[in-house]
């Protein structure tokens, strides 16, 4: 099965590589590419995990196009018969899963929403009966679902972990008009996937949106949009209260880091075949449940 470390694209501008992406400066527009990469706290491992990138980008392309009526998109294309002739020089490692966007303006902050009880918001209310410094019912066990979902956003951290801000400090960065069309949109947006999700099998218990705007007009959904990597997705079936319920995402490969003795400072150690093929199947079975189909070839 193909895998894609970093890709390779010499006749175009490499604007940055992420932990998982690889963007392309084409003036106007910008090349995204999903590698298979996969990190661990904040540490990029050394093993791929076949079909990530694939998965990121179609799954993203699904909810594109299921979502677009409630907010557009920066998606141009992801036919790279349609990409400009430097980046179909190396179409086969683009293929399925890179996407050509507009160049959007972002909006410094991150559109986290939670529905349950889950992760650092469950850390806190423990502590202190707040998710993000908003108080909640006293009672609620881990994974419970919230009252009602929470817009919760957080600053974009360039490397390490992003950070919680209450949704005033929000409205000092962006302004307190866009803040208010950044909650409408991301809560809008979060029901109509949960919905869709719940129909599927599959609790979406949280997630993060980014949004740009183009000279100044609207705000646009862009990068990835309720993916494996970006949201926190539970089985129905094995969903129960008090307990973290298992993920489709990486939290199978933090598992198997956590039994190892290492510092979680790089390098990253390898990842045995076994866990390799095990996240790699979570992911796709992530995109077939959501989409209602098999990854394509």
């Amino acid at each position: 099965m193909p895998v894609l470390l970093s890709s390779d694209c010499p006749g175009l501008h490499l604007l940055s590589r992420g932990k998982v992406r690889d963007i392309y400066d084409l003036d106007a527009s910008l090349l995204l590419v999903a590698s298979d990469r996969i990190s661990a706290f904040d540490v990029v491992l050394p093993s791929p995990i076949p079909d990530k990138g694939r998965v990121l980008t179609q799954l993203s392309l699904f909810w594109f196009d299921y979502l677009r009526d409630i907010c557009s998109n920066h998606l141009l294309t992801a036919d790279v018969a349609q990409f400009p002739p430097a980046a179909r020089a190396c179409a086969e490692q683009l293929r399925g899963r890179s996407m050509l966007v507009r160049r959007l303006e972002m909006v410094p902050i991150e559109c986290v929403v939670r529905g349950y009880l889950a992760g650092s918001g469950w850390l806190e209310y423990r502590k202190q009966g707040t998710v993000c410094g908003i108080p909640l019912p006293p009672g609620l066990q881990e994974a419970d679902p919230l009252p009602q979902p929470l817009f919760t956003p957080s600053t974009k951290a360039a490397t390490g972990h992003d950070e919680n801000i209450s949704p005033a400090r929000a409205a000092e960065l962006v302004g307190r008009e866009t803040a208010r069309e950044l909650e409408r949109l991301s809560l809008e947006l979060y029901s109509r996937a949960a919905a869709h999700a719940a129909g599927c099998g599959i609790i979406l218990a949280d997630t993060k949106f980014e949004f740009g705007r183009q000279s100044g007009g609207p705000l646009v959904l862009a990068d990835e949009v309720l993916t494996p990597d970006s949201s926190r997705f539970w089985p129905k079936s094995e969903y129960r209260r008090g307990q973290s319920p298992p993920s489709f995402d990486k939290q199978y490969v933090r598992d198997y880091l956590l039994t190892l003795d290492w510092n979680k400072q790089p390098p990253g150690p390898a990842l045995p075949d076994p866990v390799v093929a095990r996240t790699s199947e979570k992911y796709r079975e992530a995109y077939r449940r959501l989409a209602g189909r098999e990854l394509p070839a």
